[in-house]
């Protein structure tokens, strides 16, 4: 699968962030959904986007969903890099290492309280 389209992700994107900060809808989805901030490699601009998370203690699991199709993940491959997630309203800093899976599934650890 290739890159989605910009218009459409950034849509998506837009609604997402909108629900998450909704007054009625907001805490609910803020239990599974996140909002990452990281500077890109090559680029070198910082980008936000929202992801899936799950949390156990100060480990983050970010399950990339058809990883063919996105490259934001790809920021985090080999020994990983720095990020910033919004957990419980406050901004939180980590390490974050991408791996892929022998079925090409894709998870992004992140290690909160680690600085790059």
């Amino acid at each position: 699968m290739g890159p989605l389209p910009k218009n459409a992700v950034n849509r998506f994107n837009s609604c997402v962030g909108s629900l998450r900060t909704s007054p009625r809808w907001g805490g609910l989805v803020r239990r599974h959904l996140t909002q990452v901030t990281y500077t890109g490699r090559r680029s070198g601009r910082t980008f936000s986007i929202p992801v899936g998370y799950r949390r156990a203690g100060d480990v983050v699991t970010i399950g990339v969903r058809l990883p063919g199709a996105k490259s934001w993940w790809r920021n985090f491959t080999g020994d990983g890099g720095p990020l910033t997630l919004e957990l419980d309203d406050v901004e939180r800093t980590g390490h974050a290492v991408a791996r892929r899976d022998a079925r090409g599934r894709v998870t992004v650890t992140v290690r909160l309280g680690e600085a790059g």
